[in-house]
Parts: structure tokens; sequence; C-alpha cells
């Protein structure tokens, strides 16, 4: 009888034990692939033994090992031996009181937190110390979930750690790593800051009733800490289970009870027996006071930096093995942005993110990833690690990309809201409704024309050039990756504008230039990577001139937007940014042999305050940066190519192919042999046209009575996408100027008589009167003084001219 339901039963836990370990094989698959590498763990012994110097081989520092999974480790790394014995025995007979028998699993911990997890829906508990150190290294991403996945791969790293490193290894690396709270500035981590900060000695000097004290507070340290009394009968607990494991006698664990203790902070009153009478915290800031001051340290997130990429050439064990790292870092360069970093006027809740590379090497020569304050600077780096929008620093791209496809600066495109669905908007809600040239357009970092000029050199085209550029494009941005929803940190932004510096070619930025060993041979050689020629010499340059044009040809009353990146000797050539809301603020900018980029916003995403705008936070950080990393250095110009020939056109003086202005017929200006040129005019907006071909060329020489400049169409609308604001609104465009320097002798045609020239005259005058009296109303209404000097001034104009037209007219003959 019993045979008939035994063997269905057995049948059914048989078929049941295939079906877990056929699960447990799928989750072992799965959840297995992308283990880290247990290397961590070794390397929490190896700290502070390799030293990194700058690229004249002056010392920076030395490199500390930070954790593959960005958890913290102690400044100060101990060995064992280095630490009370009675602090090690408290937190085993605390945390996991079979630690020196299992291999890393606690089969009695782990069933009672199965259980646990199974009636109470809590799957925390049962954790082995070594469990707990693979938790804060190499799981730190995972250590804050309560999940199946979580506990799974620390039972499987746990198995190979122990396989690998020795009881000892295993604990010192866990009292090193674990955390003990954090005071209002710094987190408390590893035993040598808890002991200091808790009791200001070092971890050798423990006695048993303090260790005891800080093993009670590792579950949850700083409520334990605020809550003194209520929890200290869990010291109790660990001195009785310290007595029943062995660890000390019952003596010694009666008088560590009696023994007063006083935590920092804290006021304790104490009876006989160990119990307390009174407990007062006076002064929790004693524990940020007990903790050693912390040197600032020059390059932080560069030292960061090089670890990353060292560690990805040699591997982690290999990279702290060696004994002098040699980097591409200037310390004059990294102590210039420093201060500038220091001395950032950001908005309230900002922080910043700013990388200088040499456009030769694509070597990163400074790097700061957070304002600076004095202190130890917040671990992350938002120069290398933030993926922010760029805004409007992405249009100098687009501008190059159609020079590279044959248009020039003069060329023009239409200025007005766009047909479909996509519907960007200039800053201001505005559109001049007439073409504008594209160095105007750049200037005035107009979203209307970029946009358009996008949809003439081809969205993919675009891509595929940022691509080239080192940039990450983000998938089915569409047009709007030409006006700034491109996302990227600033180093990647920074070595993206060094091709306008070197003639065209993108490097990719690299930190490390040399590793020694301990025996002085050199065990890593920055490998040649080729450059990659993005654009030619000759576009590159042109892209370069429309920069210089951004900075150098508005002033800041005019809407100059980069106004303030001018270095007195220096040709400086930049672009500002700004995305929605003002939520990041840019600006990226060359000078010979720099290229850099800044930025500032918030690390929550918040937007900045109304007032804030890429013109006055960013770029004078920018400009603080350069202008120190330039002290005592010769200026000089950047060097002009082969081919390259400058006419001055509506009163800007602009590069061009020397071959598109002789087919244009216009007087060639060669390269200017003198360092630097001296700033250009402001650009004046083209005539309005009544139709607006894709590309056209500036108007031969101006007629002559020009006409009276037209005032742009308004329309009230919401803020645009990824704009770039403007400090104040811009003057009205003026009118059109000749195209070269001086203009050419007119052509004198005979009249057949001066009456019909006095009509035409006429006609002209009321033409320029009726214009005049347009835009001196809508001026009026906008109560903009300066566009009513400059229509005054075209009417007096067009009147002396009908005063002196009849004077310069052939008289018929007899």
């Amino acid at each position: 009888m019993r045979s008939v339901w035994l063997r269905p039963l057995l049948g059914f836990l048989a078929a049941a034990v295939l079906l877990l370990l056929a699960a447990v094989g799928v989750l072992y698959v799965v959840w297995t692939r992308d283990l880290p590498s247990i290397g961590d763990v070794d390397l929490l012994a190896l700290g502070g033994e390799t030293r990194v110097y700058d690229r004249k081989n002056r010392l920076i520092g030395v490199l500390t090992p930070s954790l593959s999974s960005g958890a913290l480790a102690s400044g100060d790394l101990l060995e064992l031996g280095e630490i009370s014995q009675p602090l090690r025995k408290a937190v085993v007979s605390s945390e996991d009181r079979r630690f020196n028998t299992h291999r890393g699993l606690d089969v009695i911990g782990i069933s009672r937190g199965l259980l646990k997890g199974l009636f109470l829906g809590d799957l925390e508990g049962g954790s082995s110390i070594t469990q707990q150190l693979v938790k804060n290294t190499l799981l730190g991403d995972l250590n804050s979930e309560r999940t199946l996945e979580r506990k799974f791969k620390e039972a499987v790293l746990a198995y190979r750690v122990e396989k690998n490193f020795s009881k000892q290894q295993i604990l010192a690396a866990y009292l090193n790593v674990v955390y003990w709270g954090k005071t209002e500035r710094r987190s408390i981590v590893g035993i040598d800051q808890a002991a200091h900060a808790y009791f200001g000695k070092p971890a050798s000097e423990l006695n048993l009733a303090e260790s005891a004290y800080l093993a009670v507070l590792i579950p949850a340290p700083n409520s334990r800490y605020q809550k003194f009394e209520e929890f200290r009968p869990l010291t109790r607990i660990v001195l009785d289970r310290m007595v029943e494991d062995g660890s000390v006698t019952q003596a010694q664990a009666d008088q560590a009870w009696r023994t007063p203790i006083y935590p920092a902070g804290w006021r304790i009153g104490w009876n006989a027996d160990g119990t307390v009478r009174s407990a007062k915290l006076e002064n929790p800031g004693r524990l940020e006071e007990n903790l050693p001051a912390q040197a600032p340290q020059v390059a932080f997130h560069y030292l960061q930096a090089v670890e990353r990429e060292l560690v990805a050439q040699l591997g982690r064990k290999e990279a702290y093995a060696s004994a002098k790292i040699v980097t591409g870092l200037d310390l004059e360069a990294q102590r210039a942005a420093e201060q500038a970093a220091r001395d950032a006027e950001l908005p309230e809740g900002a922080t910043l993110g700013m990388a200088f590379v040499d456009p030769q090497t694509g070597e990163v020569t400074a790097m700061v990833g957070q304002q600076l304050d004095g202190g130890r600077p917040a671990d992350w780096d938002n120069a290398t690690q933030s993926r922010r929008q760029v805004g409007s620093s992405v249009k100098p791209f687009v501008y190059t990309l159609a020079l590279a496809q044959g248009w020039q600066q003069s060329d023009t495109v239409l200025d007005a809201p766009l047909e479909g669905e996509y519907q960007p908007k200039n800053y201001d809600g505005r559109w001049l409704g007439y073409p504008v040239t594209l160095r105007y357009s750049l200037d005035h970092s107009l979203n209307l024309p970029t946009v358009r000029l996008a949809q003439e050199v081809g969205v993919s085209e675009l891509e595929g050039k940022l691509t080239e550029l080192g940039f990450g494009v983000q998938p089915d941005l569409g047009l709007s990756l030409s006006i700034g929803t491109l996302e990227a940190s600033p180093l990647q932004v920074a070595s993206a504008y060094a091709a306008f510096a070197n003639g065209g070619l993108y490097r990719p930025a690299s930190f490390v230039r040399q590793v020694v060993d301990e025996h002085g041979k050199v065990i890593y050689q920055r490998p040649e990577v080729p450059a990659v020629r993005v654009w030619d010499e000759r576009t590159a340059y042109l892209g370069l001139d429309m920069l210089r044009g951004v900075v150098n040809d508005l002033s800041e009353a005019q809407g100059g937007l980069a106004t303030r990146a001018r270095i007195e000797g220096w040709p400086v050539g930049g672009k500002t940014g700004t995305t929605n809301d003002i939520r990041d603020l840019w600006f990226a900018g060359v000078v010979p042999g720099i290229a850099g980029a800044v930025w500032v916003g918030r690390e929550d995403n918040q937007p900045l305050p109304a007032w804030a705008y890429s013109g006055t936070v960013p770029t004078p950080i920018w400009q603080s940066a350069v202008q120190g990393l330039l002290a005592g250095r010769k200026p000089q110009d950047f060097p002009v190519p082969q081919g390259i020939s400058f006419a001055t056109v509506r009163r800007v003086e602009m590069a061009f192919l020397s071959e598109q202005l002789q087919q244009a017929g216009a007087p060639v200006a060669p390269a200017p042999s003198a360092p630097a040129r001296p700033p250009a005019t402001p650009a004046p907006a083209p005539a309005p046209r009544t139709s607006v071909a894709p590309r056209t060329s500036e108007p031969a020489p101006a007629p002559a009575a020009p006409p009276a400049p037209p005032v742009a169409e308004t329309l009230e609308v919401p803020a645009p996408e990824a704009a770039e604001p403007v400090p104040e609104v811009p003057a009205l465009p003026q009118e059109p100027g000749t195209v070269q320097e001086e203009a050419a002798p007119q052509e004198q045609v005979p009249l057949p008589d001066l009456s019909g020239v006095q009509e035409e005259a006429a006609r002209a005058l009321e033409e320029a009167r009726r214009a005049a009296e347009e835009n001196l109303r809508n001026t009026v209404q906008q109560g903009t003084d300066q566009a009513a000097d400059e229509l005054q001034r075209t009417l007096d104009q067009a009147r002396e001219q009908l005063q002196q037209l009849p004077q310069s007219v052939p008289q018929p003959a007899p």
C-alpha cells in the first residue's frame, strides 16, 4: 500500500530537484555573464604606491584605488596586523560567527534569511562577511536592492573570493570598506576612519569596549549613533557572543561592559555596573573634527580618469603594481583650471565640469569635475562621466559641414518658421522674415536658419560627422540634433572642437603617456592612434573663422554671446550653448594650442535661474582658465592654409576659398602675415528678398540709395528648444554694406534728360520715407531708441543723396 503512493512521491521529488537544478543552471548562466572581477579585493592592499607625474615630470600625486563598482574605500588601507584584535573578534562575532569555518556562504544564515523572505517578504539577513565584502565592493551597483539576483550573485562571487584569498585577507579587506556612518560633509568608510571619528585614536589602539560598540554600529550606523541608550543593550549581546565563540573570557567581557566609553559628541554618565546613568548628544560635529584633515588634492578627478584608462589598458593589478605613471597633464594648466573653478560664480545648487585638450596630440592637459571649495570634491566627475545636452554649442559643426559641401559664410538662409510638424523657434520667439548670412545666423545663434541649413546638408550626414568627432549620437533625434539635443561630456566637446584648431583632425582624448615599473622598465607606452580626418584643412579653417566671428563680430551691447571669452592679444573662437529651461549652460572654444569646454548645471537636472545664461556663467570660467594657462606665453595666431583668402562682406571680414572669390570676380585679400587680425566690425543682416533660394550669393555692390532696413516680424511664443539666450534685445539689423573693402568704380551711364533722373530720385526718396516711417512706428512701439536713430540717419542720407544727385548727372548736349 505504501509503495502505491511512495513511488509517485519520489518521482515528483526527483522531478522537482531536477527542475530546481535546471533553474539554478539557467540563473547561473544569465546572472554570471557580466560579474565583475574579484581582483578588487586584492587591490585593497595595493593603494598608495603608484606615483603620477605630469608631462614635465612633476609629481601630481599618488594613485589610490577605487573599486570597479564605484564603491568607496578608506583613504588609509590597513593590514590586518594594524587593526586591534578585540575589534576583529567583535566584528566576526557580531556579523558572521561562522566566518572561520564556512567557504563564503553561511548555510545556516542563508536558510534563516530564506525563511524570513518567504514568510516576511524580506530577503535581508544571512549574509556572511565575505558576502558583505562582495556587496560593498564588487556589487556596489546592487547593494541597496533586496532581490534574488543580488543574493545569487553575492553567493557566486563569495565562493570565488574564498577560493582565491585567505580569511585574513578577506577580513582585512572587509574592515577597510565597511560603512560606519557619515558626518555633514564626509562618509566614514573603513576602520581607520571609524576609529578616529568615534574615539579619536588609530584602529590599533581600540579596546574591547570600544570595539564592541563599533561592531554594534555596522548594521545601521547613523541611527544607532544617534540613540546611544536605546542600542546599548546590543553591546552586551556582542560581548556574550564573543564569550560563547571563545574569543574572550567571561571576565574580559564583564570588564569591557563596565568600562566607560565616550563616543565623539556624547556626554555620558556611567554607573559602576556598566549601565548608563545619563546620555546626551551634545556635539555630533565632533565626528567631523576627529577625522584627519584632507589636504586638497591637485587634479583629483584627473587621477581618477588616469586610473580608469590605465586599468582598461593593463588590468587593475598590473596598473597598481607599477611605480611611476607619466601623463599628459600640464600642472600649470591644471592649477589655472582649478583656480577658475574655485572663483566661479555659479547659481545656487549648480556645479561644473571642464576639460582642456592639446589639439595636436589629444592629450588632456587639465580637467576639473566639480566646483571646488578647498575641500575634497565629490567623487562624481562631470567632465568625463556626465552626458548632458550640448545646446547651441553643436551648431558650429552644422555650419562647417555646410562649408565642406560648398557653402560660403556669405550665403544666406531664410530666418522664418518652418513647415511641417517640427516647429523650433528662435530664442526670443521672433524671426526676421528674410534670408540672413550663415555668419550672421551663427553670430546670433538663430535656430530657424540652422535647422533649415541642417535640412540642406542632410541629417544623416550630420549624424555621421558627429560620430566621426567622437560623439555617441542618440537615435531618432532628427532635425533637433542641429540645435542641441545631442548629449555629451565636456571632454567629448573639447576633443571635437580641437579639430577646428589642428587643421581638421580628430584624436581621441588620452591621459596616460607611459608607465614604468619599480625596476625602471617601461611596461606601457601609449600607442600611436591614427587621427581621423573629419575636415579638410581649409574647411577646418573656415569653421574656425566662423567661431572667431561668434567671439569678435558683435559687442556685448549688440547682443554678442561670447564677448567674455576674449583674451587680449590672442585669437579666440568659440560658441555658447543653452538648453531647455536653462538646465545646461556651455561654452566651448579654442585658442592656438588649446581646445576646451565648460559645462555648468545642476546634477539633479533641475533648471537654473532665469538670469543665468551661457555668455555670463560658463564663458568667463573658460576665459579665466585659458588666460591662466596662457600666462607667460608669447601670443600667436592660427596658421592660415594655402588657398584661403579674405573679403569683407556686409562690413565683416570673412574667410573664403580663394577660388570661390575668383569665380565671383571679387577682389581677393590674401591671408594676413601679421600674428593676428584686428576684430572685425559687426555683421549686418542682408536685405529682404521676395524669392528665397536654398543658397544664394551676396549681391553686387549696394545701390546708390540704400533702402531702410526692414523691421523683424514678431510673434509671441514660448521659449524654444535647445535655444541660445541673449543678454539684451539685440539691435535691429543694419542696412547692407559693400561686398569688398573698397567698392569698384561705378560705370558712368549718361541719362537722356535731367527730369527723368529727378523723378527717379523722387520716387526713391518717397519709398525711403515710407519705409522709414513704418520702421519708426514699430521702433517707437518697441521703445528702441537705437533703431530710431538708425532710421533717421537712413532718411537723412537719402535726402542728402537726392540733393547731390542732379549735380552729378551729365547734362544733355546742346
